[in-house]
C-alpha cells in the first residue's frame, strides 16, 4: 500500500524503519519541529533524518491542519495513513482521506492509559503490564476501534527506562501486521469498551514533587517512573531541592510523621511516609541515592550525616 506517516521521536523513528524495510511505499512523511520540552528531548531519533537518508520527502508541522498540507495530502493520494506519537490533533479530513483511513499506534493497552506519558503514569498506578495497541484513527482521541494489541509484563523492579525499551519493539512489527490486516480488507476490528477508558495529560513539573502522604509503595514506583533520562521526583530539605534518584521499600515498619528522617536500614535511609504512618503499620521509603540542588549526585548515606528532621513537599 501508499502510506503517509505521522509521527515524532524514536517510536516514529522506528516504525517509519519498519515501513521503510516493508512491502509498503512511504509516499510522504509529516514530523514535528525540534522540541525543547524536557520529555520530547528523550528518546529524540529524528524522524525527519531518517526519511531523508532514504529520499522520502518531508514535511515539518506542529499541527496538520493547515490546506498547504492538506492539498499535498490529496496530491499525495495515500491509500492509509500511518500515526505514531503524533502529539497534536489531526483532523478529521485528514484521517478519513486515504480510503483505509488512518492507523494509530500508540502506546497503552487501549481504552486505558490514552493521552500522555502511559508508560510513566502506568507505572505509578502498579499495573501489572503494558503494551501497544493499533487502532484505526476517529474523532475521539485514541479511541477508534482496536486492530491489533499486544503486551508485555512489567516487572517487580523495571523503571519506565525498561518499560520503554520492551514496547519500542513493538511498535514496528504492530504497524506492518496492522497494515497487513487492512490490505485484507477486514473492518471487522474490536470496538473500544469505553466505560473503561482513561485519559492521562502530559508530565510536568508538579506531577514530580513529592507527596510524602504516599505509601512508601507509592512512591518507590514514582521514583522507577521518574528514572533517568526523565526528570527525577523530588521534595525539600532544609529549604534546597532534593531529588530522589534511586529508592526501594524498607524491609521494616516505621511510624511517626510523613516525610520524617528516621533511621538508617541497609544502605539506605528510611523516610516515614504514608497518610496513616502515625499507626506505625506502613514501610517507609528507602532512599538509596540522591541528587543536590548543584547537580551533585551522593549516595543517601553520604548526604544524610544525621537522622531527624523532615523531608519536605515545597520548601
Amino acid at each position: 500500500m501508499r502510506v503517509v506517516m505521522f509521527g515524532y521521536q524514536t517510536w516514529g523513528h522506528r516504525t517509519l524503519q519498519a515501513l521503510l524495510d516493508s512491502e509498503h511505499e512511504v509516499a510522504l512523511v509529516v514530523t514535528h519541529p525540534k522540541s525543547d520540552h524536557a520529555y520530547e528531548r528523550i528518546w529524540s531519533d529524528s524522524v525527519a533524518d531518517l526519511a531523508a537518508e532514504h529520499g522520502v520527502e518531508t514535511v515539518i508541522r506542529n499541527r496538520p491542519d493547515d490546506d498547504e498540507l492538506f492539498q499535498r495530502l490529496k496530491e499525495v493520494q495515500p491509500d492509509v495513513i500511518v500515526a505514531t506519537n503524533w502529539r497534536t490533533w489531526i483532523p478529521p479530513h485528514i484521517f478519513a482521506l486515504p480510503k483505509h483511513g488512518t492507523l494509530n499506534v500508540h502506546d497503552s493497552l487501549l481504552p486505558t492509559y490514552a493521552g500522555f506519558s502511559p508508560l510513566i503514569w502506568a507505572l505509578i498506578n502498579d499495573e501489572k503490564e503494558v503494551g501497544v495497541t493499533a487502532h484505526m484513527m476517529d474523532e475521539t482521541l485514541d479511541a477508534g476501534d482496536i486492530v491489533l494489541q499486544r503486551a508485555v509484563p512489567v516487572g517487580p523492579r523495571d523503571t519506565t527506562a525498561d518499560l520503554f525499551r520492551k514496547t519500542l519493539e513493538l511498535f514496528g512489527p504492530i504497524t506492518v501486521d496492522g497494515l497487513a490486516e487492512i490490505a485484507k480488507g477486514r473492518t471487522d476490528f474490536t470496538k473500544q469498551d469505553r466505560s473503561k477508558a482513561s485519559f492521562f495529560h502530559k508530565r510536568a513539573e508538579e506531577d514530580l514533587r513529592i507527596d510524602w502522604t504516599w505509601t512508601a509503595e507509592e512512591l518507590d514506583r514514582l521514583v522507577r517512573a521518574q528514572c533517568a533520562p526523565y526528570p527525577s521526583a523530588f521534595c525539600f530539605h532544609q529549604g534546597k531541592r532534593l531529588e530522589i534518584v534511586e529508592a526501594d521499600v524498607s524491609v521494616e515498619r516505621y511510624g511517626g510523621t510523613p516525610g520524617r528522617i528516621f533511621y538508617r536500614e541497609g544502605d539506605g535511609v528510611a523516610i516515614v511516609a504514608g497518610a496513616e504512618a502515625r499507626r506505625g503499620r506502613n514501610h517507609a521509603l528507602l532512599v538509596k541515592r540522591v541528587r543536590t540542588e548543584d547537580g551533585t549526585e551522593l549516595a543517601a548515606s553520604e548526604y544524610f550525616t544525621t537522622m531527624g528532621g523532615y523531608l519536605t513537599s515545597r520548601p
